[in-house]
């Protein structure tokens, strides 16, 4: 039987990955887990305009409608997302995950991160904590250089080859 903490895990892993649906059985026990997709329904009402020229106001003529129109009209949108601007890293060196796992900053919560943006490192440096099955995983900075921006968020559910730091090499 999973742990409480194993099925937050796993929820978290569904959560942040492309398959729409997980299935688990050991041991007589079934999790299965489906996202839902959201849409966004916008209703449009049409209004109709009728347009009298001056002249014939004064006159008084009949005025003529136009004719009926559907009045709700459903219309599917996928919700908007905008792409952030980025900058030029051809020339820096990704620190990549080499597993999926969670990823800390900091070797305990109350400890001091790593690094952060403009910490110098070496190849041996460790950069991050990876955990991956109850299993702290040391990364390591891989290059020589200057950590230019942390690209992941302490705690949070990494991919593997995700991208995690970006480093200006020396």
């Amino acid at each position: 039987m999973l742990k409480v903490q194993e099925i937050r895990e796993l929820i978290k892993l569904v959560d942040q990955s492309s398959i729409d649906e997980f299935v688990y059985e050991n041991e007589g026990s079934k999790i299965k887990m489906k996202k839902s997709v959201t849409s966004v329904v916008t209703t449009v009402q049409p209004v109709v305009h009728t347009e009298v020229p001056a002249a014939q106001a004064v006159q008084a003529a009949p005025v003529q409608t136009a004719a009926p129109v559907t009045p709700v009209q459903e219309i599917k949108q996928e919700p908007v997302t905008e792409a952030p601007v980025q900058a030029d890293t051809s020339n820096l060196h990704k620190i990549t995950s080499p597993m999926v796992g969670t990823f800390y900053a900091s070797p305990s919560p109350d400890a001091d991160v790593y690094v952060k943006a403009g910490t110098k490192v070496s190849k041996d440096s460790i950069v991050c904590i990876v955990e991956a099955m109850k299993l702290f995983n040391e990364i390591e900075a891989e290059v020589n250089g200057e950590i230019v921006e942390v690209l992941a968020k302490d705690g949070q559910l990494v991919e593997y080859g995700q991208p995690l730091f970006l480093v200006k090499p020396e």
